[in-house]
């Protein structure tokens, strides 16, 4: 399926999270934490895609590994903030409170973070800048390669935990895990489609602890 960039997207994508009851999670004993699933193309009508980065491997916490533009919040700020905040920091990318359409169900990560995803629309022609120290590479991955029929593999847990979930996607080339390609599993099916498909009961595999 296409998903060419413009305002009947925007608000398929807006409507659906207006309608989804969202999972929070109020655990005082996790860390908060916030990503982007930023939403552009090229130029208006062209194919729409979502940033994803891969982290500096120099990186005390999670690097080398697959991610969305995000962090952890800051004394006082609130997840829109945050996301908005790190988008900038990351990818270069500056945008305000009025791009944000929604936010999908908070997702534990293994490291002990609750992250809670914020999806913000950047429209057509955004441009991105990577911080070097913070991001190794910037991939555009096509709304449509969310799709794809193999997406979400499920393997059982090697240390007994909740199963793995994992997708491969084009773009990228590698495989990818959880909790990222869940947020992403998501995002297809709770913005693209109106689903109530949750993601909670997916695991991370072991390397995601630091």
């Amino acid at each position: 399926m296409s998903y060419p960039l413009n305002a009947n997207l925007r608000d398929v994508i807006a409507s659906n999270l207006t309608s989804h009851d969202r999972v929070s999670v109020a655990d005082r004993s996790l860390r908060k934490a916030a990503v982007a699933l930023v939403v552009s193309a090229a130029q208006q009508d062209a194919p729409s895609s979502i940033v994803v980065t891969l982290r500096a491997s120099k990186l005390n916490r999670h690097g080398g590994q697959y991610a969305l533009p995000g962090g952890r919040l800051d004394e006082g700020e609130n997840v829109v903030d945050a996301a908005l905040r790190e988008t900038h920091e990351e990818v270069g990318l500056r945008l305000d409170t009025s791009s944000v359409l929604g936010v999908l169900d908070d997702m534990v990560t293994r490291s002990g973070f609750v992250i809670t995803p914020v999806v913000a629309w950047a429209g057509a022609g955004a441009s991105f800048t990577p911080d070097p120290g913070e991001v190794a590479k910037l991939y555009r991955v096509p709304l449509h390669e969310l799709d794809a029929a193999s997406i979400p593999e499920i393997v059982a847990d090697r240390t007994g935990g909740k199963p793995v979930m994992s997708a491969v996607f084009p773009t990228i080339g590698h495989r990818m895990y959880a909790p990222t390609a869940a947020l992403l599993y998501q995002f297809r099916e709770v913005c693209l489609h109106g689903r109530t498909t949750r993601v909670g009961d997916l695991g991370q595999p072991e390397f995601t602890r630091s």
